[in-house]
């Protein structure tokens, strides 16, 4: 997961930093640091998977880079009925 997709994600969502801060249990200040350096997230394995929880509990889905098309890139969408 990269910090382009989690700020993708909440943009999807229409949450604030500290709307997913409070529903992945992460403090505020790291959701600001995570999301200020691009590429991979740089974080214990817990704090990501508890951010991707957050999101897939809400309707998020992930897209692997070259998951749709082989030039596709990494992104994010919401699944369907959600």
């Amino acid at each position: 997961m990269t910090s382009e997709q989690v700020r993708a994600a909440r943009m999807l969502l229409r949450w604030e930093q500290k709307d997913l801060a409070e529903r992945a249990a992460i403090s505020l200040p790291s959701i600001k640091r995570l999301e200020t350096q691009p590429g991979p997230l740089k974080a214990h394995a817990g704090t990501i998977r508890a951010i991707q929880e957050a999101f897939e509990d809400a309707g998020v889905e992930f897209i692997a880079e070259g998951e749709t098309s082989a030039s596709a890139g990494a992104g994010v969408r919401l699944k369907a009925g959600a």
